[in-house]
């Protein structure tokens, strides 16, 4: 076999078998590494490249070795659920670097960290002050965690004591000019109001490459023509699309009820309402 035949084989085949492998490791093997997954990364990744080219070595050996060092990691991280203390001495504990706005030199030394490497890791965490912070851990995967004093942290609802409501994930209602129904139904909304709410913006459906409906009801679109600017719509325009979504949800209810009477009351209520919106919109649409 020739010899560029035989590294093609062999790099192919060591490209499977390192995402196999990786895939084994699991996901932290990409993020968090411990430092038995950090040299098992290394050495696994400098084995592959040197049996994908030697050729006067045997390729099953270098398999064998990449087996254990792949292997080592995961024993490491099984041994560390089951305990405590071995998880401690693999994996390493927590540090406190500040406490009271107050640095502990002595751990932070212990750490091989240095005050201007600390001074960068809280600027990460927008704390340019060490007197504003109350507590600061350095993790094992050496991310730092800061908790500001009480004093310095944003004011925030529960400070204030407010209830507020809960907050949903935005629907994306609209997808390169197209209406995604099932978000907008997951929104409780309907096709007619979304139509109305365009309406109100100004905005042709086409023109909208995403629209998404917030927590509160609000649509916000983006649209390709960058060069036009959305108008906030106008009170007597908000009445209108009001108007326009009420009659289209008592139409919807409409539908939806099984109970005859009731089905006959919302009809008559969204014809009704129809006519007063056929007769007004002349004068909200100024």
């Amino acid at each position: 076999m020739p010899d560029w035949l035989n590294i093609i084989i062999r790099s192919a085949s060591l490209v499977i078998v390192l995402f196999l492998l990786t895939k084994m490791l699991g996901k932290k093997q990409l993020s968090q590494l411990s430092f038995f997954e950090y040299v098992a990364g290394i050495t696994i990744g400098s084995v592959a490249a040197e049996i994908s080219t030697g050729l006067d070595r045997d390729f099953l050996h270098g398999l064998y070795s990449m087996l254990i060092w792949a292997i080592i990691p995961l024993l490491a991280g099984l041994l560390s659920l089951k305990s405590k203390k071995a998880r401690n001495f693999i994996e390493g504990k927590s540090t406190v670097v500040i406490r009271d706005g107050k640095i502990l030199e002595d751990n932070l030394a212990k750490e091989k960290y240095t005050v201007n490497e600390l001074l960068e890791l809280l600027r990460k965490k927008n704390a340019f002050s060490i007197a504003d912070v109350e507590f600061a851990m350095l993790e094992t995967n050496g991310e730092l965690n800061v908790l500001l004093k009480k004093e310095k942290r944003p004011l925030t609802p529960a400070d204030l004591q407010m209830d507020v409501a809960p907050e949903r994930v935005p629907q994306n209602v609209i997808l390169e000019g197209e209406i995604m129904d099932s978000a907008l139904a997951a929104s409780g909304y309907t096709r007619a109001w979304l139509e109305a709410e365009l309406e109100k913006l100004n905005v042709a459906l086409d023109n909208v490459y995403i629209g998404q409906i917030d927590s509160y009801g609000k649509l916000t679109v983006d649209i390709y023509d960058d060069k036009i600017q959305i108008q906030d719509a106008k009170p007597r325009q908000n009445l209108l699309t009001a108007m326009k979504k009420s009659q289209a949800e008592l139409e919807s209810y409409a539908l939806e009820t099984d109970v005859e009477s009731a089905k006959q009351m919302y009809k008559e209520n969204a014809e009704k309402l129809m006519k007063i919106i056929n007769k007004t919109k002349h004068l909200l649409n100024e």
